[in-house]
């Protein structure tokens, strides 16, 4: 088994915003990144940050947070929704930043993690798992057929590039979590894995548990281990993205 660590979510590099959650309780919202602005999309196939207004305003009426919605920058922009929680999908470069994932194998892992901004203290970014996905299967993007590319953000696109990949998790055991499960802490000038949590993982192969944007995500270094760790979380797996 094989495991990767995959940083996702709009933050300050992409979209200049992150995400609210409130650590009394892990409830979070997921807001994707921004899309390139030179990709065009199949009629229909565009996804926009209004979707995430109704989450946004239920998680500020549980939470009591006054003036919580998407700032402008983005609802402007066109939403790269990626992963997709609701299809079980997230897509990649295969032959770039997305190698490693591209020869992932069924039962192999994809554990999603976000930088997601405190409610309760503003100034504080929270580093948090908050989704999981048992492969199923590994395809090309050109490959899957048309009635299935509404399902990720990589074959929504209008030009769908050959050297994408689409990694399809199982249903089941596979999702986005109900609440998410910290993992970071401000350390060496950096944000990275609580040193606790990294040794009850088995490692990561990046040094010193560095989890701020990487041109390659990490590996776990011992996949069973960390899914053993995982399992005694508690969490939900939910198919849907909010």
């Amino acid at each position: 088994m094989k495991a990767i660590l995959v940083r996702i979510g709009v933050d300050h590099t992409y979209g200049a915003w992150n995400a609210p959650v409130d650590l009394r309780t892990g409830q979070f919202v997921f807001v994707p990144i921004p899309d390139g602005p030179a990709k065009t999309y199949s009629p229909g196939n565009a996804r926009r940050y209004a979707e995430i207004d109704a989450s946004l305003m239920q998680f500020a009426e549980q939470n009591g947070v006054r003036g919580l919605h998407c700032p402008e920058q983005l609802r402007q922009r066109i939403m790269h929704l990626d992963p997709d929680f609701e299809h079980l999908t997230y897509g990649e470069n295969g032959v770039r930043r997305g190698t490693k994932i591209a020869k992932l194998r069924p039962n192999d892992l994809i554990v999603f993690y976000a930088g997601l901004r405190s409610i309760i203290r503003p100034n504080k970014l929270v580093y948090a798992l908050v989704g999981l996905y048992v492969v199923e299967e590994v395809i090309r993007a050109i490959d899957v057929v048309a009635e299935r590319r509404r399902e990720n953000a990589h074959t929504r696109w209008e030009n769908i590039s050959e050297n994408d990949v689409v990694v399809r998790g199982r249903c089941g055991a596979s999702g986005r979590f109900n609440r998410c499960i910290p993992i970071g802490e401000w350390r060496d000038r950096a944000y990275r894995v609580c040193k606790d949590i990294e040794n009850a993982w088995g490692g990561l192969t990046v040094t010193n548990g560095y989890i701020q944007r990487s041109a390659v995500p990490p590996e776990f270094v011992d996949a069973v281990q960390f899914y053993d760790w995982f399992h005694k979380q508690s969490v939900e797996l939910l198919n849907r993205n909010n």
